[in-house]
């Protein structure tokens, strides 16, 4: 099941010349920092497949410049994506940095691997396994000055052609700069300008007045990196793990199913983001060789725009999540009753962030020191939609998360279905072994008595 792409062109591509001053800066804010030192290099990387029934001749020669223009128009409302990371020695603050020329490398890529894996293959729902790391570049090594100051890249992008089939566009950017929400409204601002030369809807705002941690402070932030940089290596290649990927469609009705069994059990009103994760998170743990009593964790991310007594327009951009973890025994999690503590565990979570509780958030962090237990990452949302983003040749027909090599932890990302109101796609990485252990218990479940 090898995934080869042949490298057709490289570019790079920056805002207009002259469309921005020759210098702009942005400070990192609170989130901004908690996301540097939770994920050091790791990327928020993802692959969008687009139906493109067309020549290598009319990609190379038509849509190639088509987004690349409109790449161009985009960088200068979306700045920071071009930008560089600077963090000088302490006790300066780091901050993101353009300089006028300053660009993002744009690479042209033909898919050439097994035959048997065609485009419809990789857009099938069908649980279909395809590896994806060959189609995301890999960014450059960080650089480190003599005075120890440290400049990483913020984004690299590769455009895959499928001849006569379709495109994909793989995005690799580094967490620091921007959580899910501002990268989707980076990616639909590109589609909206290349598929009709309008001006974006919605301008993202830089505005970080205001911006308050609930419960953190810079201060202690700064002096946790640069307590961290000491020991760091902060040279090494981001590259992808080579593990197999599957989408789960997740259909309106089984949603209703998961609902009632847990209506059955005394637990009613619970959203389908809590039953589906639940769900996922039972079928992986069961999946996999560990012990019954190691603590087993879920983590998902909230959206802290217009919570905690602040307000902040949805069109910021950069980080404005917390963390919350959910935790329980294997031991408990695999028992006849799993669903029910899994579902409890992720509960509790939401709701204490509903009621703005900075003590549960607290205890995150607390959570959140435990690395090597860490399970399962969420990344999404249920209210999220990645088909959105049509650049003139449709909706994409799938969208899937790619995992770097910075990120040792499990992780299924969760976003509404492209087909089905009211269902959702769930997308998930393992090892080969793993995944057919995990499908078996999944089906066997829906299909059966829930396990």
């Amino acid at each position: 099941m090898e995934n080869k792409v042949e490298v057709l062109d490289e570019f790079q591509v920056g805002p207009p010349p002259g469309s921005l001053p020759a210098t702009l800066s942005l400070p990192l804010t609170v989130f901004d920092l908690r996301i540097l030192i939770d994920t050091r290099r790791a990327t928020l990387a993802f692959v969008f497949f687009y139906a493109y029934p067309q020549s290598l001749d009319h990609f190379t020669n038509t849509t190639i410049p088509s987004l690349k223009s409109s790449l161009s128009l985009t960088l200068r409302r979306f700045f920071p994506y071009v930008s560089k990371l600077i963090i000088p020695p302490a006790p300066q603050k780091p901050y993101f940095l353009f300089t006028e020329g300053d660009s993002v490398s744009f690479i042209v890529a033909q898919y050439v691997g097994d035959d048997n894996l065609d485009f419809d293959h990789f857009v099938s729902d069908d649980d279909s396994r395809v590896v994806l790391h060959p189609l995301v570049r890999k960014l450059p090594p960080a650089t480190v000055l003599p005075d120890d100051t440290y400049i990483d890249h913020i984004l690299a992008i590769q455009v895959t052609l499928f001849p006569n089939k379709g495109f994909c566009i793989g995005y690799g950017q580094r967490h620091v700069v921007a959580d899910m929400t501002s990268f989707n409204h980076f990616v639909t601002s590109w589609a909206s300008i290349c598929n009709s030369n309008d001006e974006i809807l919605t301008m993202p705002s830089f505005n970080r007045a205001g911006l308050k941690h609930p419960y953190e402070t810079e201060s202690m932030l700064l002096k946790e990196l640069y307590d961290s940089l000491i020991s760091s290596d902060e040279s090494q290649v981001i590259s992808y793990i080579e593990k197999v990927s599957s989408t789960f469609e997740m259909r309106r009705t089984h949603i209703e199913k998961l609902k009632q069994y847990f209506s059955n059990k005394g637990l009613v009103h619970l959203s389908s983001f809590v039953v589906v994760c639940s769900y996922f998170w039972v079928c992986l743990t069961k999946s996999l060789e560990i012990s019954d009593e190691k603590m087993c964790r879920l983590s998902f991310a909230a959206d802290c725009r217009n919570r905690f007594g602040t307000w902040i327009p949805l069109s910021y951009f950069g980080n404005c999540i917390v963390t919350s973890f959910a935790a329980a025994k294997r031991s408990e999690l695999v028992e006849h009753n799993g669903l029910i503590v899994a579902a409890r565990a992720i509960d509790k979570c939401i709701k204490a962030l509903k009621d703005n509780s900075t003590k549960a958030l607290e205890n995150s962090v607390e959570q959140q020191s435990l690395g090597s237990s860490l399970l399962l990452i969420v990344v999404g949302s249920s209210n999220v939609s990645h088909y959105k983003s049509d650049f003139g040749w449709g909706s994409p027909k799938m969208a899937k998360p790619v995992i770097s090599n910075m990120i040792s932890s499990k992780m299924l990302s969760i976003a509404k279905s492209r087909d089905e109101d009211g269902g959702l796609a769930l997308g998930l990485q393992l090892k080969s072994a793993e995944m057919d252990a995990f499908t078996r218990l999944y089906y066997r479940g829906l299909r059966d008595s829930l396990l």
